[in-house]
């Protein structure tokens, strides 16, 4: 079944810190749920989630930039694309972010995607 629609939006996880939740609905109208956790981790070798560095927003740790890219650019470049086929998800993702880290999109933003249709 192919993929109709995304829709994300910024939520606070288990800690009270900003981070994605992502809702995919499908073709015929199934639909799949993901929110993911905020990265403790910040290793030189990380994938990069993307906050928006605003402080007036959670002292700079909102992700609404993240979220705009799931509801327009990612949206854009899997809508049709084979649910069940999870590696051709993911590739596209990563192309289109063009980084080793993620940093473009933000690795928050595919990984809520990715689980999300999972």
């Amino acid at each position: 079944m192919k993929i109709k629609s995304l829709l994300a939006q910024e939520i606070l996880d288990s800690r009270g810190n900003p981070t994605i939740e992502c809702v995919t609905t499908l073709e015929d109208g199934s639909i799949g749920w993901a929110a993911i956790p905020s990265g403790a981790s910040t290793g030189k070798y990380e994938a990069v989630e993307l906050r928006d560095s605003d402080p007036k927003r959670f002292n700079g740790s909102g992700v609404l930039k993240a979220v705009e890219n799931v509801n327009t650019k990612i949206l854009s470049a899997v809508a049709g694309l084979d649910a069940e086929d999870h590696k051709k998800l993911d590739q596209t993702m990563i192309e289109l972010d063009g980084t080793e880290n993620k940093a473009n999109l933000g690795a928050n933003a595919i990984l809520s995607v990715s689980l999300s249709v999972a």
